[in-house]
């Protein structure tokens, strides 16, 4: 085979993302987590002056597979194509809260050998796709044998965790990011506050699977800057519902608006933020979050 110049890889790469975007309109689906180094691949593509990249595009593509016996397991993959690809291997990281640490490790050993035999100089996201969809259930329940498991260990892993999330961004206009926000935690069973506006402050309260599954989600939308400001995370014995409820400090998720001003009503007052943590008893969150004591 004639070797594929730079520019020729990148169109390559330009027209594989077009193809995913098409077939994945929803961001659930596949989402490009690094729009700058897209804007650079494209400018590179057009312009045989153009300066060498400096990232990779790296995306994510969630895919869904059927479980005997159970709900749809959800396989998140993250993506990254190397400035060579596809002349060189994609880099492909497959995770989801069913697998274990070894099952996923075990999972994307077979994926790369996949790609490997079949996929060398071509490209492959959609193979790698199907491939996740069609084997990744079957990673679930391949586990090395667990008699040497000691029934203490058994029993441990009865401990539910409670998790509360502060969550810090930038700013919190966007409405459907607000829709997003309320519906996911409501999906998710998850309590707490979204205080939109500059800055943008979320809370949110729950199983720590179901905590982590939110992150994952809003982390993946377009966000100037976000981030987690601060984690609990308290085991409960057991963990029945009323453990559970027990621990919250918030009955529902919804938004809260303090006394909105500024030009768009985007500024909040932080002193009536102050008083409803006081109430809800997390009065020392305010200064991990904006660094002051609140009064």
């Amino acid at each position: 085979t004639t070797k594929m110049t730079n520019q020729e890889e990148a169109e390559i790469q330009i027209s594989e993302l077009d193809l995913l975007s098409s077939m994945f309109p929803y961001e659930e689906e596949f989402a490009v987590t690094d729009q700058l180094a897209l804007a650079e691949l494209k400018h590179y593509a057009e312009n045989e002056s153009a300066e060498m990249l400096s990232s990779k595009v790296r995306f994510i593509l969630n895919v869904k597979a059927e479980v005997p016996n159970a709900p749809m397991a959800e396989f998140s993959m993250a993506c990254a194509l190397p400035f060579k690809y596809p002349t060189v291997l994609p880099e492909i990281t497959v995770r989801s809260s069913l697998l274990s640490r070894s099952q996923q490790i075990h999972l994307n050993s077979d994926l790369k050998t996949y790609l490997m035999e079949n996929c060398s100089g071509e490209p492959c996201m959609l193979n790698a796709r199907e491939w996740v969809k069609d084997h990744a259930a079957a990673y679930i329940d391949k586990e090395p044998s667990s008699s040497s498991m000691t029934t203490s260990a058994a029993v441990q892993s009865e401990v539910t965790t409670f998790t509360r999330l502060w969550i810090y961004s930038h700013h919190i206009y966007n409405k459907q990011k607000r829709r997003n926000i309320i519906e996911w935690a409501k999906e998710l069973s998850l309590s707490g506050f979204c205080m939109p506006g500059k800055p943008g402050v979320v809370c949110v309260e729950g199983l720590q699977s179901s905590c982590e599954e939110f992150w994952s989600r809003v982390r993946r939308l377009t966000w100037k800057r976000i981030l987690i400001r601060h984690r609990e995370d308290v085991s409960l014995e057991g963990g029945g519902h009323a453990e559970i409820q027990n621990q919250r400090k918030f009955s529902t998720l919804e938004e809260k608006c303090f006394d909105a001003h500024g030009a768009r009503g985007n500024h909040m007052n932080l002193g009536q933020l102050y008083h409803f943590l006081e109430e809800k008893g997390c009065a020392d969150i305010f200064q991990m979050y904006f660094g002051v004591e609140g009064h």
